[in-house]
């Protein structure tokens, strides 16, 4: 069953890449759908999504905004 979905413009570049990558190391037309199927069974979606380069100085950034965050965290009771 063939099913649609929305992605961004970006991420349909990445996954064009991503084939166009496998297509040169299989020697044969890959297409988005088995680039998606390389990527879950190489490394779980969820390892892969919202990864990035960056420089320390980042790291230590978001580090210190997410420990202001948590401070600021109150659970709520029905």
């Amino acid at each position: 069953m063939l099913k649609s979905i929305k992605i961004s413009a970006e991420n349909y570049e990445k996954l064009c890449s991503i084939s166009g990558k496998l297509t040169e190391k299989f020697n044969r037309p890959v297409s988005i759908n088995e680039a998606i199927s390389f990527l879950y069974k190489k490394k779980g979606l969820s390892e892969i999504a919202g990864t990035w380069k960056m420089e320390d100085k980042e790291v230590e950034e978001i580090k210190e905004s997410l420990k202001r965050g948590w401070k600021n965290w109150k659970i709520k009771f029905a």
